[in-house]
């Protein structure tokens, strides 16, 4: 399974980096300064590579909201030193995944207005990920809002709600 990250600049994750619903995130030791960015996630449901955007909402059949976390200190110092950034955003439990919704439940233009104005559109997102690698069942494909990323605490909340429903529920330890 590969985890792609289509943030200010596109990145992998390991499978390390999913933190499940409802479960804690603790702050690594290693970062002063952890920040987070909301963020869809899509689930590939089919095999593909080279994907028109018009052909791309085939390729993937549920969406869940999610928090990209990074660790701005050291992404900080990994751009000054020209080292990987990996480091700042690749790290155990850096991907907070909410509860999963298949598409034909809801439509995805409900999900893009209730989450904010992404860095890219999902379906050209898909379309892009493709174009480099294939892409397989049960990938995940993760796209993060346009805003600057939020600075986190110990003890805070994190939520996403469509209305009543509580999609996405994290504490920070």
């Amino acid at each position: 399974m590969k985890i792609v990250g289509i943030t200010y600049w596109t990145g992998l994750k390991n499978d390390s980096c999913l933190l499940n619903n409802s479960k804690p995130m603790f702050m690594p030791d290693t970062t002063n300064d952890l920040r987070a960015c909301s963020c869809i996630i899509l689930r590939v449901s089919r095999l593909g590579k080279g994907i028109a955007p018009k052909f791309a909402s085939r390729y993937y059949d549920a969406v869940a909201f999610g928090i990209d976390f990074v660790a701005m200190d050291l992404l900080d110092s990994a751009r000054a030193s020209g080292r990987s950034w990996t480091e700042a955003y690749g790290f155990d439990y850096s991907l907070a995944i909410g509860e999963w919704i298949k598409c034909d439940e809801i439509g995805i233009s409900d999900i893009e207005k209730a989450i904010g104005e992404l860095v890219m559109p999902i379906d050209e997102a898909v379309s892009r990920v493709s174009r480099n690698m294939t892409i397989r069942q049960g990938d995940l494909i993760y796209i993060t809002v346009k805003q600057l990323p939020q600075s986190v605490e110990r003890e805070q909340v994190l939520t996403t709600q469509i209305g009543e429903k509580e999609l996405l529920f994290c504490r920070i330890k």
